[in-house]
C-alpha cells in the first residue's frame, strides 16, 4: 500500500506497474474536490502521449498497480 498525503498529490509522479500503450509514467495535473472540499478524483496525464484520464485518488494507494515516483 502506497502511503501519501492526498493534499500533496498535485504534480506528483507515478509509475504504472503494468504499462499499456507505452504509457508508464504519469503526472497528477489536477485535483477534483466535492462541495465540502473532500478530494474525490485526480487527473493523471501520461508523459509519453499526453493523454489524460480521471481516476479515483484511492486507486493510487494500490501498490500492485502504482508506484510513487518514476522508475
Amino acid at each position: 500500500m502506497n502511503r501519501f498525503n492526498p493534499a500533496k498529490l498535485r504534480l506528483s509522479k507515478w509509475t504504472a506497474c503494468e504499462p499499456r500503450n507505452r504509457e508508464k509514467h504519469f503526472l497528477v495535473i489536477e485535483l477534483q474536490h466535492d462541495e465540502a472540499g473532500v478530494l474525490q478524483q485526480v487527473e493523471l496525464q501520461a508523459v509519453y502521449s499526453l493523454r489524460s484520464e480521471w481516476l479515483d485518488w484511492r486507486q493510487l494507494r494500490d501498490s500492485q498497480r502504482w508506484r510513487m515516483g518514476w522508475h
